[in-house]
């Protein structure tokens, strides 16, 4: 029994995942933020110094919890020693339906900011670090070409494709948010649909058509 308590009183180590676990658990429970961080570090025996060594503020805190959301996905993907063999189309369907299930796992809390409470889908300011690391992800998958001609077009397709990325991602979102049959099988439908039509357009000619049509005319011009 001795050892029991004291391993039951055996102070938290305070670091970055223990402070976002009592925030979200602290918002899923009273379906509001904590009034301020004093507050919260009082109810949670945190030091106020601890707090600010990692967030500066509860807004950093809630951009730090949707990184861990596609960084986790990004870790799990990475580790199935075929991805490097997948597909553009696998790897981004692969990190699609790994996300959506994290979002699933926490989706209470994703829909507290993104639905329920009163600022809605204006806290997509929350999703800042998230959409780097995303948009980084999908630039990656354009950018494999060696080719150093189709090299030259890929900078210009990466802006255009990753942003495009990044909006049928919040189309996804969107439609998963308001998703009700059983097990989010309608989300899944879509997924797999929208991705096949991305993947299309990433293996499009038409750069490379364009691309010779400007050197064509060029050497015509000279």
């Amino acid at each position: 029994m001795t050892a029991t308590k004291k391993a039951n009183t055996k102070k938290e180590i305070v670091d970055d995942l223990l402070i976002i676990t009592h925030f979200m658990d602290d918002v899923l429970q009273n379906n509001e933020e904590p009034k301020n961080v004093y507050t919260f570090c009082q109810k949670h025996q945190i030091k106020e110094t601890d707090f600010y060594s990692f967030f500066g503020s509860f807004d950093s805190l809630k951009e730090f919890v949707w990184e861990k959301f596609i960084e986790n996905a990004l870790t799990t993907i990475k580790k199935d020693k075929n991805y490097a063999s997948f597909s553009d189309k696998d790897k981004l369907l692969t990190l699609y339906f790994t996300l959506f299930e994290i979002l699933t796992l926490n989706r209470t809390y994703v829909m507290f900011y993104l639905k329920e409470n009163r600022n809605g889908l204006k806290n997509l300011k929350d999703l800042k670090r998230f959409r780097t690391h995303f948009k980084d992800f999908v630039k990656e998958i354009i950018s494999k070409e060696d080719n150093p001609v189709l090299g030259k077009l890929n900078k210009i397709k990466e802006p255009t494709y990753s942003e495009g990325a990044w909006l049928q991602f919040l189309f996804l979102l969107k439609f998963w948010i308001d998703d009700t049959s059983k097990g989010f099988e309608k989300t899944d439908v879509l997924i797999e649909k929208s991705v096949t039509t991305v993947v299309g357009l990433l293996d499009t000619k038409q750069f490379e058509n364009l691309f010779d049509l400007g050197k064509f005319l060029w050497k015509e011009k000279m």
